[in-house]
C-alpha cells in the first residue's frame, strides 16, 4: 500500500486491541519519527504505553477503547510554524501507519495535557496526540455510530477552491490534489483549508495557494494535514505558512 492508497484507506479509529505496538512496528514508526524530527524541528515522540490517559475516559467525540501506544506532537513553542509543522508530518506518520495495517486517530483538544505522559520540556508545547495501535477488521457499532455524529458530508469540490483567472483550465494534477484533499482529516470535519488558483507573476504556470482564515487553534493543523494530502496526490510541495505556495514537481498538465 502506497500513501495515495493510504489516504483512500484511512478512516478514524476509537476501539484498539489492548496491545501495545509489536517491537517491529515500534521500530518502524520510530525511523520515520526520526526522520521527521530531523527534517522539521519537531520533537515528535512515540509512547508505547498511554493507555492511563485514554482508556476509561471520554475523549474526541467518544469513548477510547483499548489504546496503548501513542504519537506526542510537539515542537518547539518560538517555532511560528509549529501548528502546521505538526499536522504535516503527523499526517504523514498516520498514511504511513495506515500502510502499515495499524488504525489511527487524531486527538486535538480533548485530552487532559496534565498527565505525566504528556510533559514536556518548558520551551516546548504539545499541539495533538494520535492513537495508534492495532484495530479489528472492521469498525465497532460504537465507532460507526460516533463517526457518523462527527462527520457530515464533505463539501463538493468546487467549494474547495477560488479560480482568480477565470480563462484558466485546471489540470488534471489540481483535481487530483483537491479530491484528497476532501479525504483529509481535520477538526469536526470543518474542512477549513482553502485553495486560490490564479497565474504565476510570468503566466507561465498556475499558482495555487493554500491558506486558513479561522481562528480555531486547530485550524493550521488543519492547514498542515490537507496540504500533506495535496502534495502527495498532485506531486510537488507547498511553502510553510498561511497562505502557503504551491510548488510542483514538473511542468505537465
Amino acid at each position: 500500500m502506497n500513501e495515495q492508497f493510504a489516504i483512500q484507506k484511512r478512516v478514524s479509529r476509537r476501539k484498539y486491541d489492548d496491545q501495545c505496538l509489536s517491537a517491529a512496528h515500534q521500530s518502524l514508526i520510530k525511523q520515520k519519527i526520526t526522520t521527521y524530527n530531523h527534517e522539521s524541528g519537531l520533537t515528535i515522540q512515540l509512547i508505547e504505553d498511554g493507555s492511563i490517559a485514554f482508556n476509561g475516559l471520554a475523549k474526541s467525540y467518544g469513548m477510547f477503547k483499548g489504546v496503548r501506544s501513542l504519537i506526542i506532537l510537539k515542537g518547539a513553542t518560538s517555532d511560528v510554524h509549529l501548528l502546521e509543522k505538526t499536522g504535516y508530518y503527523g499526517e504523514l506518520l498516520v498514511l504511513y501507519a495506515t500502510t502499515l495495517g495499524l488504525g489511527t486517530c487524531w486527538v486535538a483538544g480533548t485530552f487532559d495535557r496534565k498527565n505525566p505522559i504528556f510533559k514536556c520540556d518548558a520551551d516546548e508545547q504539545i499541539t495533538c496526540v494520535i492513537t495508534i495501535g492495532t484495530t479489528p477488521d472492521t469498525l465497532s457499532k460504537g465507532e460507526s455510530f460516533i463517526r457518523g455524529l462527527s462527520h457530515r458530508k464533505s463539501k463538493p469540490a468546487e467549494a474547495f477552491y477560488t479560480v482568480i483567472d477565470k480563462n484558466i483550465t485546471l489540470p488534471k494534477w489540481f483535481h487530483e490534489g483537491i479530491e484528497a484533499v476532501m479525504l483529509a482529516p481535520s477538526a469536526v470535519n470543518s474542512q477549513p483549508v482553502h485553495f486560490s488558483v490564479t497565474r504565476s507573476d510570468d503566466e507561465s504556470a498556475l499558482q495555487v495557494q493554500a491558506s486558513v482564515h479561522g481562528k480555531r487553534t486547530t485550524d493550521k493543523i488543519d492547514l498542515g494535514i490537507a496540504k500533506c494530502h495535496f502534495e502527495i496526490a498532485a506531486g510537488g510541495s507547498f511553502t510553510l505558512g498561511n497562505p502557503g505556495t504551491f510548488y510542483k514537481e514538473h511542468t505537465d498538465n
